[in-house]
């Protein structure tokens, strides 16, 4: 190989291995091999709260399936963080403290559009409680989100007004965690919001979808789908993590 042929396949053999080393983690959600998660990744558990759960005040279909499959996923993670809802009981985003509106109706407030919901995880109530089976004793953060009264929080990392952060991004780097998964409820609002906000904070990021579960108002399962995969939010299953 004369020194033009030998410069020529190493720079072709450069760019192949950079290709590879970007498409490494999207080839994984596709490989015969489960990902097996590291002391640099996190799983974030969503809201698996009694309100969103059949017979709770705001429940999401199926979301009581998801509980034992969360644990037995949970057990293969060596950080795992919890988030709840924990609203006032005034809170601005509950249809009840606007006359004549009702739940699921919009309207507009300082930052933006705001979804009406029914009163739903008000602090300290059991609805607000985590569902009785979730069995994650090995958590290590609860962030609870949505407690100040005049600004809604669908995210994990940031609340509505898209300016107050939870803190948990900074705790996840001080932490050296660089990639989550997400799970839980629902799958179109709080997981999904979570998921782009870690993207958004450099995180890579993944949405595990039978261990999630979506209330699909207007069309926003799909919409929201297709605002993580526009991001780079990769879309698994739980059987594409290694749980033993």
């Amino acid at each position: 190989m004369n020194e033009v042929s030998r410069r020529s396949f190493l720079a072709a053999a450069g760019i192949l291995a950079a290709s590879a080393a970007t498409l490494t983690w999207a080839n994984r959600a596709r490989a015969a091999t489960p990902i097996k998660p590291g002391e640099h990744d996190a799983l974030l558990v969503i809201d698996v709260q009694n309100c969103f759960v059949p017979g709770g005040s705001l429940a999401v279909k199926g979301g009581d399936e998801i509980v034992p499959l969360i644990n037995t996923i949970a057990k293969a993670f060596p950080n795992v963080v919890l988030t709840q809802d924990w609203h006032t009981r005034d809170h601005v985003s509950f249809a009840s403290q606007h006359e004549g509106k009702k739940p699921f109706e919009t309207i507009k407030l300082n930052y933006g559009t705001q979804v009406l919901w029914p009163d739903h995880c008000v602090q300290g109530t059991e609805g607000a409680s985590l569902v009785k089976g979730l069995d994650i004793p090995q958590a290590q953060l609860i962030i609870r989100k949505g407690f100040h009264r005049s600004v809604d929080s669908y995210s994990a990392f940031l609340e509505a007004d898209r300016k107050t952060q939870t803190g948990l991004a900074g705790y996840l780097r001080d932490r050296k965690i660089n990639r989550v998964f997400l799970c839980g409820l629902a799958t179109d609002y709080c997981v999904a919001w979570s998921a782009l906000d870690a993207r958004k904070f450099g995180f890579q990021a993944a949405v595990i979808e039978d261990a999630s579960r979506g209330i699909d108002l207007n069309g926003s399962l799909a919409a929201a789908w297709k605002d993580m995969e526009k991001t780079g939010v990769k879309r698994l299953k739980s059987s594409d993590i290694a749980t033993t």
